[in-house]
């Protein structure tokens, strides 16, 4: 298979100003998706999408491929994923004239995977061709039939379709999992259809202590902590 990796790298965070390129323990903290997706020989190309020449002169440095800058439409506090790997997937493609097979999401704000998720991943789609994505999960901490939604004065169950689903015993609750910031594998068939996941969703799991979000100034401190 062709797999690209992309970092998406948007340069108007809010909660972490220039988070992306912000140095955690001495590095941008997009090198350490950088630098993971290298490591790995099936990857083809490592680029990182990003709506600024600050950020891409950055990546370029760490030695990622920067070979378009991401359109600001695409580049919005709202913007959903689909656009981001959708026009990732039209561009480079029409840059590099060749056909990617699969594409591999690497969030700059998850720096420390466990090893190999990529090469899980793919070895996941090779045993379920009918598979359209790949994403890292784990377990859920907090049952989503134990949260309620506010209907003003009063609050409801969030799983409206099971009946009093906050009164069913722990033993008996259903397993949920938890999508992490780690890793999404999507293949071109599914991008090329509308969605950045489609119908047929592999897990990849990891395990809870393994999952590091940045977020906050306080992910950040933890961060920093798990280095020392």
């Amino acid at each position: 298979m062709k797999i690209y990796t992309v970092i998406p790298a948007r340069s108007g965070s809010k909660s972490i100003p220039k988070k992306n390129i912000r140095p955690l323990n001495g590095k941008p903290l997009l090198q350490y998706s950088v630098e993971y997706s290298l490591q790995c020989p099936l990857v083809s190309r490592t680029v990182v999408s990003t709506d600024s020449e600050e950020f891409a002169q950055v990546a370029r440095s760490c030695g990622a491929d920067v070979p378009f800058i991401r359109p600001a439409e695409f580049a919005q506090d709202d913007t959903q994923d689909y656009p981001v790997m959708r026009h990732a997937l039209d561009t480079l493609e029409s840059i590099y004239k060749e056909q990617i097979d699969v594409l591999v999401l690497l969030r700059p704000t998850s720096p420390f995977r466990p090893p190999k998720l990529i090469e899980r991943a793919v070895e996941l789609l090779q045993k379920h061709p009918e598979a359209t994505s790949v994403r890292a999960v784990t377990r859920s901490t907090e049952h989503p039939y134990r949260q309620w939604v506010i209907e003003e004065p009063f609050m409801i169950g969030f799983a409206r379709d099971v009946h009093e689903p906050y009164n069913i015993p722990r033993q008996k609750l259903p397993k949920v999992l938890f999508q992490t910031g780690d890793l999404e594998m999507v293949t071109r068939s599914t991008l090329l259809s509308g969605s950045v996941s489609g119908d047929h969703v592999l897990p990849l799991y990891i395990a809870p202590e393994e999952m590091l979000d940045l977020d906050t100034f306080s992910d950040w401190e933890e961060a920093e902590r798990r280095q020392t």
